[in-house]
């Protein structure tokens, strides 16, 4: 089974997968090295609220996480409105925060908004070239992806293998943008819950047909690099635009399966009405 690590993208001892966004960029490698009370709580409360622990739209005591997570306010405090800044709270009018809810239709369009986003610099990468180096190192972690999907059959550790190269290889399209206007706005959106590269591929992993979307995807990933490659900077957004659908496919599933529905978050997710 797969459940949520204090890191959400990250593989945890016993090679279960995290796959709600990437770590929020103010939880660098150096902030957790310092175990300071406040990254501490919010590592806690963030798997606390992923975990329905703490219901959606269910108010935040301040004095009961004290009890529960043996720190004072302060900290508590920091970490309630770092968690804000992520997207998993909410402000109230009258003081505190709340677990915040989405709509599917919310989810949708950060999903959209990415997709909008990484055909653009994939656009951008064909119609300005980039670095045989760049092309290279695409090229090679295409090439480790190919050997995961080899297998009948992917186990645990080969996913989590996957995973990894999926969020390196739409990491490296930005790179290949040369933007950093749009390669921060890409930060910005994958930071959102429910929205990063690998956001629902989770829901694939016990899947029959799993390894069959996994290589649609990654013949998506090639066709995107050969039209980088050939400078068809409109076909190569296309592709970044279609790719973006794989992943709205795989949140109606999540929302709809009581299996998927064991999944990290998603009973933070209302579904929209037919």
């Amino acid at each position: 089974m797969y459940t949520i690590s204090p890191l959400f993208s990250c593989v945890d001892v016993s090679g279960c997968l995290a796959l709600i966004h990437s770590p929020p960029p103010h939880l660098t490698v150096e902030s957790l090295a310092g175990n300071s009370q406040a990254v501490r709580a919010q590592l806690r409360l963030r798997e606390m609220i992923l975990a329905a622990e703490l219901p959606a739209g269910a108010r935040i005591a301040e004095l009961t996480l004290v009890d529960k997570l043996g720190v004072s306010r302060t900290p508590i405090r920091t970490a309630l409105m770092k968690l804000e800044q992520e997207g998993l709270l909410e402000s109230l009018a009258h003081g505190g925060y709340a677990v915040r809810t989405f709509t599917e239709h919310d989810v949708s369009d950060a999903i959209e908004l990415r997709g909008t986003l990484e055909g653009l610099a994939a656009r951008l990468a064909a119609e300005r070239g980039c670095s045989p180096d760049m092309l290279s190192r695409a090229r090679e972690c295409l090439q480790s992806i190919d050997l995961l999907l080899a297998a009948d059959r992917l186990n645990e550790e080969a996913f989590s293998a996957y995973v990894a190269r999926n969020e390196q290889f739409h990491a490296l399209l930005q790179d290949m943008a040369g933007s950093s206007v749009v390669r921060r706005e890409w930060e910005r959106v994958v930071g959102l819950p429910f929205a990063s590269p690998s956001g629902f591929v989770v829901s694939q992993a016990n899947s029959p047909q799993a390894r069959d979307m996994l290589i649609v995807a990654q013949d998506q990933h090639r066709q995107v690099l050969q039209a980088i490659e050939q400078r068809e900077g409109a076909r190569a957004e296309a592709i970044m635009r279609e790719h973006s659908r794989l992943a709205q496919r795989n949140l109606s599933n999540a929302v709809r399966s009581t299996h998927d529905a064991q999944l990290p978050g998603v009973k933070l997710i209302r579904p929209s009405r037919a």
